[in-house]
């Protein structure tokens, strides 16, 4: 059987759709550093500056039906102590169209000197659509598509100083359904609630370079822990170049630059470590930053 040409994608809608392994279903971003208010509504409204982010991720290049990814991120801080921030994002999986949209708040504590605690709240939901019918295949389980659309809401928190930080989120708190199906084989696939804890420590180099080391895991129930281990040096403010490696699944190489005040470009390439590199050319990555200068 050639997987490369007629298997892959079918056995990508397959896992996704109508298994119950509860998987790790979020989107998921090589540059999430730079746009973490879709992980942790703390974030919103950090920056002091209002901003707007898109990224545009293509995953597993030159599989069929693999994962594309379209975000949009607005940051914004009503005042010293209150940021607001909203998000959409767009995940399409062959068959399968998700779009999640929520509203996110934050609030500021003052812990001590340099040592600031945020903590937020996100709502909204995710609308979901699956072309079951374009498969064409002879089967009660795709007779007819699904649409629905799941409420949800989450929370974060964010620990913030000039040399280091932590966060903590749950995106969406309740468990959400995608398929069932009852006829001759009941199936169904739901989304967990997936946990973020991360954090990092930056180190002064020098007057012009900075060095970022940080981390991120991702646990959900029935999967294994997901954690990636970042490094990324930043050059007079203008330029950083980093390093990402996902644990026994991917590595990926990251540039941003910043020579623009107002207009930020970053990509990322990923090279998947799992058997599913064998048949992709890799992950790309595109993110263009909007910043909203105060005058």
């Amino acid at each position: 059987m050639h997987f490369s040409k007629i298997s892959i994608s079918l056995l990508i809608v397959l896992f996704t759709l109508i298994t119950d392994t509860n998987a790790q279903q979020d989107p998921y971003f090589s540059l999430y550093n730079y746009n973490m208010g879709i992980l942790n509504p703390a974030f919103s409204g950090v920056e002091s500056l209002t901003s707007i982010n898109l990224n545009f991720r293509k995953q597993w290049a030159g599989v069929e039906g693999s994962p594309q990814t379209q975000g949009l991120m607005i940051s914004a801080p009503i005042n010293d102590r209150i940021g607001l921030g909203f998000s959409v994002v767009n995940d399409k999986v062959f068959v399968l169209n998700e779009t999640d949209i929520y509203a996110d708040f934050s609030y500021k504590l003052t812990m001590g000197l340099e040592t600031d605690l945020f903590l937020g709240l996100k709502a909204g939901g995710s609308s979901i659509n699956i072309d079951l019918i374009s498969l064409g295949i002879n089967d009660p389980l795709f007779s007819e598509d699904v649409s629905r659309f799941n409420p949800n809401f989450g929370m974060g928190a964010y620990l913030k100083n000039e040399k280091f930080y932590f966060h903590l989120s749950v995106p969406a708190l309740l468990s959400s359904k995608r398929y069932e199906k009852e006829g001759v084989l009941v199936t169904k696939a739901t989304d967990k609630a997936h946990i973020y804890a991360g954090g990092g420590y930056i180190f002064q180099l020098n007057n012009n370079t900075r060095l970022n080391i940080s981390g991120l895991t991702k646990l959900v129930a029935g999967a294994p822990i997901s954690t990636d281990i970042s490094s990324i040096v930043s050059i007079q403010e203008k330029t950083e170049l980093g390093i990402s490696y996902r644990f026994n699944e991917s590595i990926s190489a990251i540039a941003m630059f910043k020579y623009i005040e107002w207009l930020h470009f970053g990509y990322a390439y990923e090279h998947t470590t799992s058997p599913v590199g064998d048949y992709s050319n890799g992950s790309h990555e595109l993110l263009i930053k909007f910043l909203f200068l105060k005058k």
